[in-house]
């Protein structure tokens, strides 16, 4: 935590030159949930619920989504960007050699600080679904913390897996794009998907139900996929990537090699 503060901080006190990212990335922010908010009505106008979620059901998922996405931008996007960078170049000798875990240290560095926004924009949005949709049971509230934080784990998991492919493929330019493509199947509920995508979206790139569960706790809506084995994909998930990385680094070679 020390150390994800202090890169933080730094990163921080460089975006604060440039204060009018602010406005222009809250502007984008506004920009893109009202996108999202008009496909619902969209949809809306035309049904009364979408696989058993009503409208301000899916008002919270898109909230989660936008809270997931706010993660992702910020902080495990220019990260994974920056780390294919390194490895093409041969130039990662610079942070394996400092005395932290290598993985921890390349999935903090690079933080882009007013894509947070997103965070706050998405956490409002899960407010007002809420409040329009009755309310929120005490309980279901640290469930939701414990099922945002395994998503968060399984997004994270799955893109860093992408780009420590990079030690066995090396040229990779288009993840970002990749990923992004990818990501926006998570704007809906799994379960409208097909049975064959449905599972892909669940444990091949499990970005579906990283967003879907989470929303499902809060609304209390029944789940065939519960907290405890969002838990266990998550753990699985991170174990995975850990395994990847170790492997990773015995093909990498270095400027200094």
């Amino acid at each position: 935590m020390r150390l994800a503060l202090l890169y933080l901080r730094v990163q921080l006190l460089n975006e604060l030159q440039y204060r009018a990212n602010f406005l222009l990335r809250l502007v984008h922010s506004v920009l893109a949930l009202g996108s999202g908010l008009v496909a619902l009505a969209l949809v809306f106008g035309q049904v009364d619920r979408l696989d058993g979620w009503d409208a301000n059901q899916l008002l919270v998922l898109m909230g989660v989504y936008t809270m997931l996405n706010g993660v992702v931008q910020m902080l495990v996007l220019p990260n994974a960007l920056q780390l294919l960078v390194e490895i093409e170049e041969g130039t990662l000798d610079l942070v394996l050699l400092k005395p932290v875990d290598a993985q921890l240290a390349v999935s903090l560095r690079a933080t882009q600080v007013w894509q947070g926004l997103d965070i706050l924009t998405g956490a409002g949005t899960v407010v007002v679904g809420l409040v329009l949709a009755g309310g929120v049971r005490p309980a279901a509230a640290p469930a939701f913390l414990v099922a945002l934080v395994c998503g968060g784990v399984l997004v994270y998991s799955f893109l860093m897996s992408l780009t420590i492919s990079a030690f066995w493929f090396v040229k990779l330019d288009n993840i970002g794009e990749l990923f992004g493509g990818i990501f926006q199947a998570a704007r809906w509920p799994v379960g409208i998907y097909p049975g064959w995508l449905r599972v892909g979206l669940t444990f091949l790139v499990p970005v579906g139900v990283a967003v879907t569960v989470p929303a499902e706790v809060l609304t209390s809506k029944p789940s065939g996929f519960g907290l405890i084995a969002l838990a266990a994909l998550a753990a699985a998930a991170l174990a995975v990537t850990r395994v990847l990385w170790r492997r990773g680094l015995r093909h990498y070679s270095g400027a200094s090699a």
